[in-house]
């Protein structure tokens, strides 16, 4: 028995948290799939929330950092950094310190600025507007709660994620939907967080899956499986629990776009499941799980102690500190503008045509092909000239905890190559944290093969090495300077 300690990584910094309900109204502009008949959402399966985490070193010194979560699919540049500077002044900290990041709800509402003038789209300026002094208000309620806190981090497992980049034998050509030959990364991250004497205070699961359980057929605003999750963790618990996306731009649920709220509701308990088993690892804070020696009773028992974590370790549990940057990764070469304003007029005037012929598939086709378009125009709109744009990204440490956050839909490998690279923290990593425009990021040896993911995306071959070398540069500058192995 070569291992004799099991390490429980933890952190020690002040923590404060608030929650918000976001629920759009009715009626707002609602389609996000370009597959879907529907504009305006007609009701609501759970409502949607948002929770403002505060940080700050345990001394009280330095500067704090502001966590947003909310249960949106994203927003555009402009609309996401009105929120961020919302935040920041709400914090009276500058806006480098302040991190918006989302569930990736694809049934939360789709309120990018060429909805604007679309049936429900008159509701999303009054909606971002209130979500904005929302979001202020439960900063500074945030802020107001900050007080000592003791995080412990654990992993588990669960089913609910799997491989999307799929293959159509019969019709020769990639899918993106569940294929169950291709790899998954099933960790479920946890973190307990407790008042120094061990009172539990909120609960943090992070996982790495699409938020696409319901799909096209679907018109409830819904935060997808997240919302059945938090309800079912925040019950056992008896305090919030806030959930963090992670790298899944290959992920998704098994059982995917479909328009039963149900098995939203059900993946949300199989999440919920597997981070309650993980949360109910722990031992009580501040501690490890040590090799006590041989005990002889029959056989000769190996028993195992919880105890106190030693030095030099514990005198790293209050180091706090990391910086937003940026990243400069490779573009493709992109379409023109005025070709793709072309293909979106002409595919709108075929849908419009086989409405009239009542032919309602090729109308929804048609479409899907016009939103496709309407898509790339608006990410070739935010995207300076050059042949590469810069890519936000934060990387934090908290104790023994690494918090790296960059913007676009990376694929999972991202994630488990920083866990790879730094097996001595706890890595949670979470995209779509601006740079919404920019879809997907994939591997090199990924490019080519006709996925919706390189076709609809911005980034080019290479970016998602040149993206996780940028973090890990970053990440080992920050380590040194706070004197952190």
């Amino acid at each position: 028995m070569q291992t004799r300690t099991i390490q429980t990584h933890h952190a020690i910094v002040d923590f404060g948290l608030a929650a918000v309900d976001i629920t759009p109204p009715v009626g707002i502009y609602h389609r996000l799939f370009g597959a879907a008949t529907h504009e305006r959402a007609i009701g609501i399966h759970r409502p949607l929330q948002a929770e403002v985490m505060a940080f700050a070193a345990a001394s009280g010194a330095g500067p704090r950092l502001i966590r947003v979560q909310m249960d949106h699919c994203g927003l555009m540049p402009c609309q996401h950094d009105e929120l961020i500077r919302c935040v920041s002044e709400a914090a009276g900290v500058p806006i480098g310190q302040v991190i918006v990041g989302y569930s990736h709800t694809h049934a939360g509402g789709w309120y990018v600025p060429d909805r604007f003038e679309l049936p429900g789209g008159e509701l999303i300026r009054p909606y971002l507007c209130d979500l904005g002094t929302k979001l202020a208000e439960a900063t500074r309620a945030a802020v107001t709660d900050l007080s000592p806190a003791v995080f412990a981090c654990a992993a588990g497992h669960c089913a609910l994620a799997a491989n999307r980049d799929g293959w159509d034998e019969e019709t020769r050509q990639a899918v993106c939907g569940f294929n169950p030959d291709g790899p998954s990364d099933d960790t479920v991250t946890v973190i307990r967080i407790t008042s120094p004497a061990g009172e539990l205070r909120a609960s943090v699961v992070h996982y790495a899956c699409h938020t696409t359980t319901l799909g096209w057929q679907n018109a409830l605003i819904s935060p997808d499986y997240v919302g059945a999750m938090r309800e079912i963790v925040t019950s056992a618990t008896g305090r919030p629990c806030v959930y963090f996306q992670g790298a899944c731009g290959d992920l998704g649920p098994r059982e995917g776009f479909v328009g039963d709220v149900e098995v939203a509701d059900r993946h949300g308990r199989m999440l919920a499941y597997a981070a309650l088993s993980a949360l109910e690892s722990l031992g009580p804070p501040e501690t490890d799980y040590q090799y006590a020696g041989p005990i002889i009773s029959g056989a000769i028992m190996a028993t195992w102690e919880r105890v106190p974590i030693p030095q030099p370790r514990r005198s790293r549990l209050d180091r706090f500190g990391g910086s937003r940057f940026e990243v400069q990764i490779p573009k493709k070469k992109l379409e023109d503008p005025d070709n793709l304003e072309q293909q979106r007029d002409e595919w709108e005037q075929k849908a419009t045509e086989a409405d009239d012929r009542g032919d309602r598939l090729v109308a929804r086709n048609c479409r899907a092909r016009a939103e496709a378009a309407k898509r790339w125009i608006a990410r070739i709109s935010y995207l300076p000239p050059g042949k590469t744009f810069p890519l936000w990204a934060s990387v934090h440490c908290l104790g023994e905890m690494l918090w790296i956050t960059t913007g676009g839909e990376p694929y999972q490998w991202l994630a488990q190559e920083l866990r790879n690279r730094f097996p001595d923290f706890t890595v949670l990593y979470s995209p779509l944290v601006g740079n919404l425009n920019i879809s997907y990021l994939m591997p090199r040896d990924q490019y080519g093969k006709g996925r919706y993911q390189d076709i609809g995306s911005v980034p080019g071959p290479g970016c998602l090495e040149t993206l996780c070398d940028g973090v890990t540069e970053r990440a080992e500058k920050l380590l040194a300077e706070l004197r952190v192995s």
